[in-house]
């Protein structure tokens, strides 16, 4: 990879993509970013997903990807530290979201990373407008790659 740098820690008992594919997908969601750096990717199981949902957004249940920007100490650039941020992906909520939607596992998992991703890079879906922005962005990485439109009616 050119500039981004895979930190990964597979520690869930359910099947998962491995660092290669996740590798790949991180560089796409990347590319036109201008950012590099290491982005950690660790893959959990529900309890821990749950936890770090519950202490960090206040919602008691486990989730798909939970992303973590890298803070920065106050003056320093967050690119001067080499660190963009933390993902979070719970394999077994990603395994029922996909055959719930009735799509490739393989495709729900492309689109976790990439949507984490963008929440590194300060985007957002919370106002109607910043939902539009990412979710186009979002189509744009994921047809580069092959996946198709995730909000797409199946």
């Amino acid at each position: 990879m050119s500039g981004i740098e895979l930190a990964f820690q597979p520690v869930a008992e359910a099947p998962a993509p491995g660092s290669e594919q996740v590798s790949r997908w991180l560089e796409a969601a990347l590319a036109g970013s201008g950012r590099s750096g290491e982005v950690t990717v660790r893959i959990v199981d529900e309890p821990e997903s749950q936890a770090l949902n519950r202490d960090y957004r206040g919602r008691d249940s486990p989730t798909n990807v939970l992303s973590f920007p890298f803070e920065p100490p106050p003056g320093m650039p967050p690119e001067a530290a080499g660190i963009i941020g933390d993902l979070v992906i719970c394999a077994p909520v990603v395994a029922r979201e996909a055959q719930a939607q009735g799509k490739p596992e393989i495709d729900h998992w492309t689109h976790m990373v990439v949507h984490g991703v963008l929440h590194l890079l300060g985007y957002d879906h919370e106002a109607q407008a910043q939902a539009a922005r990412m979710e186009a962005e979002e189509r744009r990485i994921l047809a580069d790659l092959g996946v198709p439109d995730p909000y797409q009616e199946q």
